[in-house]
């Protein structure tokens, strides 16, 4: 599954900061829910980590040691010590552990350049980290909690009725 590009065509004119408030509100929420996630990456902490999603005009730039998120747009190079590329979803259900990373990357559904070593040990601790994004999301909502949490675990099992694509 893509993001159907006139889904993704409003990030173009969409002011940065707001997406960056957006994504580092979440990304905090995540940090705060689960802290071991920081102390599993080891030596690899001080790494920064490049997300680029292949249908949205964006990338994230994660950096654990301070921990923070950036967003740029994709027209703008990104210096990273290990970067990953795909479609959003597959890196949104890599981050929660649903798909099986090494599949998706000799399938090539997902390229992987850098420092191999430590995507390796950031997949790793996301693996131990059991992320349940629909959960975290709707920590932050309050009262409308459940709400948020039953809508984006919908979203998410849309996303994720295709079964992951086979390596072989």
């Amino acid at each position: 599954m893509r993001i159907p590009p006139a889904m993704a065509a409003p990030f173009d004119f969409l002011p940065l900061f707001v997406i960056q408030r957006a994504v580092g509100l979440v990304f905090a929420q995540v940090m705060a829910r689960h802290p071991a996630l920081l102390d599993r990456l080891g030596d690899h902490g001080a790494k920064r980590y490049g997300f680029l999603p292949t249908d949205l005009p964006l990338s994230f730039v994660v950096e654990p040691s301070i921990p923070m998120i950036s967003v740029l747009r994709r027209s703008v190079p990104v210096t990273t010590d290990a970067a990953i590329e795909g479609p959003l979803y597959l890196l949104l259900a890599l981050l929660e552990g649903k798909y099986d990373a090494d599949a998706l990357f000799f399938s090539r559904d997902l390229s992987v350049t850098g420092d191999m070593e430590a995507m390796l040990a950031l997949r790793n601790a996301l693996d131990d980290c059991d992320i349940d994004l629909p959960l975290d999301l709707g920590a932050m909502a309050g009262p409308f909690g459940p709400l948020v949490t039953r809508a984006v675990g919908y979203v998410r099992e849309q996303a994720l009725l295709e079964e992951a694509p086979a390596w072989n």
